[in-house]
């Protein structure tokens, strides 16, 4: 268990100091934060609408990774954003946009095949349409998440890939956590984290990038 606390908290740890530094995109992702609970909630009501407001919270952290997010150099951790890039254990931008894409193109799918070969009924009004795309994204969102968690058990090890998942799914509790003053700080015109290069998480593990595979 001890092996796994450390993984989790190097794998949360390296999230933070190389993908969030941006305290625009901190708060970002304190708002989605607070929208994925209420998709937590939604899934046991109503899947379909809870998959519409996962991909809301999913576009609102996006949004701060594409557009606040630091993208060159990174003087912080002394590493390249290609090196960062490589030894990302979740989804880079290279995966994100693979995603994101498969995401976009759900509605158009339907569009041009409302039942999707059988999958759902045909559509009587808007708001079924409407629900069969929420069912599809909760469906990408799912399977994304499945894939990428194969991946890190082939390419990395069993272990990784749980922990991983782990992460993921208890991110929302833990950005709210990390950046619940985070819009103060864009308040005050602290566009870029500076605790960042002085953050201990009292491991030394953690400090360490994982290593590309």
């Amino acid at each position: 268990m001890s092996r796994l606390s450390d993984m989790l908290r190097t794998q949360r740890f390296d999230d933070y100091r190389f993908y969030h530094q941006s305290t625009v995109n901190q708060t970002l992702h304190l708002i989605s934060a607070v929208i994925f609970l209420g998709c937590y909630a939604l899934l046991f009501k109503d899947p379909a609408i809870a998959g519409i407001v996962g991909w809301l919270a999913m576009l609102t952290r996006q949004t701060g990774h594409f557009f606040f997010e630091p993208n060159g150099y990174d003087a912080v951790n002394d590493v390249s954003n290609d090196y960062k890039e490589a030894i990302k254990v979740g989804y880079n931008q290279t995966r994100k946009i693979v995603l994101l894409l498969v995401w976009g193109s759900a509605p158009l799918a339907l569009f041009a095949f409302p039942t999707l070969f059988g999958l759902f009924d045909a559509p009587t009004t808007r708001l079924d349409f409407i629900r069969h795309v929420g069912t599809l994204w909760l469906a990408i969102g799912i399977g994304g998440g499945l894939a990428r968690m194969l991946q890190l058990f082939a390419t990395r090890d069993v272990t990784t890939g749980l922990v991983w998942v782990f992460k993921v799914l208890t991110d929302p509790f833990h950005n709210i956590a990390l950046y619940w003053n985070s819009p103060l700080k864009l308040m005050r015109g602290e566009l870029i984290d500076t605790a960042i290069a002085d953050a201990d998480w009292g491991d030394e593990e953690a400090e360490e990038a994982a290593h590309p595979t």
